[in-house]
């Protein structure tokens, strides 16, 4: 088990061991394109599963594509476009910049100087870091708890704890650094989807 590091300033205290792992973990999503599998789990106040259900991720630089059954999601950075296919639909939409959007791992790694209060929680046996994310401004959760492989920087897990008691979880497996990928897999392609309903809500 580690120990954390706190140290004392004007501006309240700073968990220096939290930092490094958090540097780390966003240095792995700075530079080269990265693509995962993630099992999303919704759990009830009583933290009984309610939901699950397996995404693709291919991620860059702000920029992701994720892809389930039923649905796919296109964001370039300034646009989203929500692919439903069941009812042969895409609705496009500007992207909204939040720093706690899970599925924007990397603003949320960019930013969590300016938003939220970090703290080291412990090391696992298996070399698994900690790190809870408490946000500094009102939120309807109060943290967000970070699963990183310390010596890589590897999200394994992400957990939302909201105050009614329910959770988010997002399990993390295949992640792989490097993936290759070009501009236009984060834009729907209008001219291969012949016959989708376009909805611009932009």
């Amino acid at each position: 088990t580690g120990v954390a590091q706190i140290t004392h300033t004007a501006q309240g205290n700073v968990d220096k061991h939290a930092q490094e792992i958090l540097k780390k973990a966003s240095s792995a999503f700075s530079s080269k394109p990265v693509s995962c599998i993630v099992t999303m789990v919704s759990r009830d106040a009583h933290k009984k599963e309610s939901a699950r259900q397996d995404v693709q991720v291919l991620y860059h630089k702000g920029k992701y594509h994720i892809t389930s059954h039923d649905q796919e999601l296109y964001c370039d950075g300034t646009s989203v476009w929500h692919w439903q296919k069941e009812v042969n639909e895409v609705v496009v939409s500007k992207m909204v910049q939040s720093d706690d959007d899970l599925m924007n791992p990397g603003r949320l790694l960019m930013n969590y100087s300016k938003n939220f209060r970090p703290k080291y929680i412990r090391t696992e046996e298996d070399g698994t870091a900690i790190v809870d994310l408490q946000p500094i401004k009102s939120k309807s959760y109060h943290k967000i708890r970070l699963f990183i492989t310390e010596k890589t920087g590897v999200i394994k897990r992400m957990e939302m704890h909201n105050y009614d008691g329910s959770q988010g979880e997002f399990h993390v497996a295949n992640f792989r650094v490097g993936a290759k990928c070009a501009d236009k897999d984060f834009i729907f392609d209008h001219a291969t989807h012949k016959g989708v309903e376009v909805i611009d809500m932009r």
